[in-house]
């Protein structure tokens, strides 16, 4: 880690940005297992977002590893260094007053309380996108559960990998087998009903 360096403290900081805006720049963490909807479900609230005036940044898993984490693997400490980055930049997005949606598996607690304690008080949302690993597999879209239950894709979270479900997520949102428009209308409701947008 670096040493004698010091944060700088700008003028114009977080809640300026956020007001000029006209919003309170958080986290919206979506978190589940493969197959479970969060990019889905997170492209589809990002577009209600953005129809309600909202200023916003969608940080997608399989998109962030083809750029600022394309050096990492899966091991469970490239996980953990993969969601360490993630954490750094949504709290930029944050700083800069922008709602910013994420969807990772993030699969450890430990993790995603990183980036709950980066930021402050009601500033990361914790939404469980909690689909049962059967429905993930029959709807496998990458075909990824298929080649980790056949041995070609090792470290695959949900067979042969942890994934510590959130124990007191702001949003536990169950979707299984209703339209993802529906879903994502219905976790727009919760978030809103919450006062968390």
């Amino acid at each position: 880690m670096a040493t004698n360096i010091v944060w700088h403290q700008h003028e114009i900081n977080k809640d300026t940005r956020g007001e000029s805006l006209g919003q309170k720049p958080r986290v919206l963490w979506l978190t589940g297992l493969s197959g479970s909807g969060k990019s889905t479900l997170a492209n589809l609230l990002e577009k209600k977002l953005h129809e309600q005036g909202k200023h916003t940044y969608l940080l997608d898993g399989d998109n962030v590893r083809h750029g600022l984490c394309g050096d990492l693997g899966f091991s469970d400490k490239d996980r953990v260094e993969n969601i360490r980055r993630i954490s750094e930049v949504a709290k930029l997005f944050v700083d800069s007053g922008m709602v910013v949606l994420t969807a990772f598996i993030s699969p450890f607690q430990a993790d995603r309380d990183f980036c709950r304690n980066l930021l402050a008080d009601s500033e990361f949302i914790e939404v469980f996108v909690d689909t049962p690993l059967e429905v993930c597999e029959q709807r496998d879209p990458k075909g990824l559960y298929k080649k980790a239950r056949s041995g070609e894709i090792k470290h695959f979270t949900g067979i042969d990998s942890t994934y510590e479900a959130p124990q007191s997520p702001e949003v536990h949102l169950q979707y299984q087998d209703e339209p993802a428009e529906q879903t994502a209308e219905r976790l727009f409701n919760l978030l809103e009903e919450k006062g968390l947008l």
